[in-house]
């Protein structure tokens, strides 16, 4: 076996090292300083030597030297079985009479080691609509007002405070072709600030070359709202609602939100949360032109409405 490039001794190395500390009496210590490496090293090739003799002396392998403990076919089947019948780890290994952390990897390596992993997944379900307008989503999301730099810059929640600052709420519409995004920061989200906010984004999405059709949005108090139907009707849009407590439906929004939030409001240490604001539009700018998308196939938000609009 060869010698790992940094070994600072050699077998026959080691055999001149307990040859001249048994035979002259140089002391360990000064021999090990001459040849570069610890004192104990050099009690560890003396003991070594001392119980095996000059074949000790040679590299050993760096593997186990026991055999971890698994379970023959048979038994193997029987703890399969049990843990589909929902049994626990424990019950397994007493049953089959097995140490518990044998069952424990043998589960964890046929990925049983949790229950709910006997339980079949449901399968996830995407959807994507063919043309621009045909599905716009819209959501909102509460972000804290504040007069100095923050917390999450500070890591001080004394100093970063800003009391009495309030919140104010960014409204995000956007479209499920082409991921093209529309976004204001607001006050609220009562219905009239709602209302205006869709009606605003819709003719943005026409002077985009857009004609909404449909609006997808969740359960909140001003979505559910009669003057949001009304609104919806004189902009000849079909209202549509996300199952309550699923809000994976709307996920599009959902997802365009986590991006917003990690790429502009928490980018970087704005030191107030007018500033903040005030950097939307140019990342907007980015976002729709500039930054591409897997979803779309690498292309921005604005190639994939230039392409599907030749293509209609």
């Amino acid at each position: 076996m060869h010698s790992h490039p940094n070994a600072r001794l050699t077998p026959i190395g080691r055999e001149r090292l307990i040859c001249r500390h048994l035979d002259d009496g140089v002391p360990l210590k000064a021999l090990a300083a001459e040849a570069g490496i610890s004192l104990r090293s050099a009690y560890k090739w003396l003991a070594r030597f001392r119980d095996g003799g000059l074949a000790a002396l040679a590299d050993r392998r760096s593997v186990r030297r026991t055999q971890r403990r698994t379970l023959d076919p048979q038994r193997l089947q029987q703890a399969v079985d049990l843990r589909h019948q929902r049994c626990t780890l424990r019950r397994i290994a007493r049953a089959l009479q097995a140490p518990l952390s044998t069952v424990g990897r043998v589960m964890n390596t046929l990925g049983l080691g949790r229950l709910k992993n006997l339980e079949p997944k449901v399968p996830v379900r995407r959807y994507q609509w063919e043309r621009p307008g045909d599905m716009i989503h819209v959501d909102t999301k509460q972000l804290a007002r504040f007069e100095r730099v923050g917390h999450r810059i500070t890591g001080d929640r004394r100093q970063g405070c800003s009391r009495g600052a309030a919140y104010e709420k960014v409204h995000v519409a956007i479209d499920d072709a082409t991921r093209l995004s529309y976004v204001e920061v607001l006050a609220d989200e009562q219905r009239a600030t709602t209302v205006g906010f869709l009606a605003r984004a819709v003719g943005w999405f026409s002077e985009q070359g857009i004609t909404c059709r449909r609006i997808l949005s969740n359960n909140g108090p001003a979505y559910r709202s009669g003057d949001w139907r009304k609104a919806c009707r004189a902009l000849d849009l079909k209202p549509i609602r996300t199952k309550p407590y699923t809000p994976q439906t709307n996920g599009k929004a959902e997802r365009f939100i986590k991006t917003l939030l990690a790429e502009w409001a928490y980018v970087m240490a704005y030191q107030t949360s007018q500033e903040r604001n005030h950097w939307l539009p140019r990342y907007l700018g980015i976002y729709n032109s500039h930054r591409c998308h897997m979803a779309l196939g690498g292309l921005t938000p604005q190639q994939s409405l230039q392409r599907l609009l030749i293509a209609e």
